[in-house]
């Protein structure tokens, strides 16, 4: 196992990207190895995640900046299958999200959460057929959402009808006060 993680990251640290630029970049000017710099870093950012003040700003920044990039990538690609996959990413991240919100409170005190929830988004964002967000979407949210869809279907449909109805009653209340001002 060690074998392949080590094998991973050679190939990581030899793709030509943003990140292997700068690892170049500062091995050239300080002269260290750039697999130091980079374990050096990820080695930093578990520890800040264990035990650093902030750690939910930066497990955030984890869970949001890199599948924020990848998804414009894959809009701007003619590829499908990677716009579902993050399609599906957001799906779940929106429903973590959420029910993070309500359990907040008592996941706050638990030790490690953060660094626990990193590795969650790291699973759900893994270029892996078993990632957490396929997963979790074909096991729990689609079969749910297949389950309630008419019920959702009509939901939405009553909620965007009055949210018509408030906009246009809205419009047509601003234009009369618009015309009465300009009758004073």
């Amino acid at each position: 196992m060690w074998a392949a993680v080590t094998q991973r990251s050679e190939a990581l640290l030899k793709e030509k990207n943003l990140l292997t630029d700068c690892l170049n970049e500062l091995e050239k000017r300080t002269g260290v190895h750039k697999h130091y710099i980079a374990s050096g870093t990820l080695c930093i950012t578990v520890l800040y995640l264990l035990f650093g003040y902030g750690a939910s700003l930066l497990c955030n920044l984890i869970g949001f900046v890199y599948p924020a990039y990848a998804s414009v990538k894959a809009i701007e690609s003619r590829n499908k299958e990677d716009d579902t996959q993050w399609l599906t990413y957001w799906v779940v991240y929106g429903l973590f999200s959420v029910a993070e919100f309500f359990s907040d409170i008592f996941l706050f005190w638990f030790p490690f959460y953060y660094a626990g929830k990193c590795v969650f988004l790291l699973w759900c964002m893994a270029p892996l057929s078993w990632n957490g967000s396929q997963l979790i979407y074909t096991r729990v949210v689609r079969p749910f959402f297949l389950q309630h869809e008419a019920a959702f279907d009509s939901v939405v449909k009553d909620l965007s009808g009055k949210a018509k109805s408030a906009a246009h009653s809205a419009a047509k209340e601003g234009f009369t006060l618009l015309s009465s001002d300009k009758d004073k």
